[in-house]
């Protein structure tokens, strides 16, 4: 039980001992009944019993597919990937049930979006596009677009809702935010992604180019070109300037995670609203979400 509870802090020591009690842990395949002493090369699984999730909106308009590359307009509240208590209710498990009789395949997610980021996701069906889709998002992190340089492979624009008066930005104005983003201490987790600690020598480099596209009484409108792509950036990158996404349970002015708050919880408003992709036959595609509710500018600019 000490190993349980100091390994998973998610769970007090009382209730891993009821699991245990309760057939649900086994060491080497064996369900153990009783608290042992561990030793090395032991082989433990914790069989977790089913458990109900959480509805979610089940439902996506489709942006682009050519039968191998499949984009989608992903809805805010579904989770792409199993996680946090989700396993049958993410896009992962929708797709293979949706596309699980399609001779091209499966198309599988490329990269993630948070729970609660609407807009874009990128799936490819064959495995050699995942290749070159997740090299490209790798190559975009080294790029100099947001600094001026030459155009990347891959560049990515989203839209948020940040906490009004906080940008001392015109409109119109853009910000470069180069914070690095690390793991810190946090309750209940262990650690979590935040602005990274000075001195940090294992934190992420992250560049974000952030423009002020409407100042309003209840929330600032911004754009957010993302050259990285590190964990919970945009959030982190707009709280470290002094400008959190409005509504955001999570991330304080500064760039700290609040303690006891979850990266899952939502309330921000957040849309990877445009994307542009190189596929290998040379070839520029273009991809533009329609934008979300709260999230279009009174007046579009010309060309999106």
């Amino acid at each position: 039980m000490a190993f349980y509870a100091g390994r998973y802090g998610h769970s007090s020591a009382q209730e891993w001992e009821r699991r245990l009690a309760a057939g649900e842990i086994s060491r080497h395949g064996v369900p153990l009944r009783a608290d042992a002493v561990l030793a090395d090369g032991d082989q433990l699984v914790w069989r977790r019993p089913p458990w109900p999730e959480s509805a979610v909106p089940a439902h996506w308009d489709v942006i682009h597919d050519d039968g191998d590359l499949l984009v989608i307009d992903k809805p805010s509240g579904l989770p792409v990937l199993p996680a946090g208590g989700f396993l049958e209710h993410t896009v992962l498990r929708l797709l293979e049930r949706r596309h699980g009789g399609d001779p091209a395949g499966v198309p599988r997610p490329v990269h993630r979006l948070g729970r609660f980021t609407s807009g874009l996701l990128v799936c490819a069906r064959r495995p050699a596009t995942r290749a070159w889709l997740s090299a490209q998002l790798r190559e975009s992190t080294g790029s100099l677009a947001c600094d001026g340089g030459g155009p990347p492979p891959c560049r990515k624009l989203y839209r948020a809702l940040l906490e009004p008066g906080r940008l001392a930005l015109p409109t119109g104005e853009s910000l470069l935010i180069t914070t690095a983003i690390g793991r810190r201490l946090h309750p209940p987790l262990g650690v979590i992604w935040c602005a990274a600690e000075a001195g940090d020598p294992a934190a992420l480099p992250a560049r974000s180019r952030l423009t002020l596209l409407e100042s309003g009484s209840e929330a600032d409108l911004v754009e957010v070109a993302i050259v990285s792509g590190r964990p919970h950036q945009i959030r982190i990158h707009c709280a470290a300037i002094g400008a959190p996404l409005r509504g955001d349970p999570l991330y304080l002015p500064g760039g700290r995670a609040r303690p006891g708050g979850l990266p899952g919880e939502g309330g921000y408003r957040l849309q990877a609203r445009w994307l542009r992709l190189q596929p290998p036959d040379g070839s520029v595609l273009e991809l533009e979400a329609p934008p979300a509710e709260g999230l279009a500018m009174a007046v579009e600019p010309q060309g999106g």
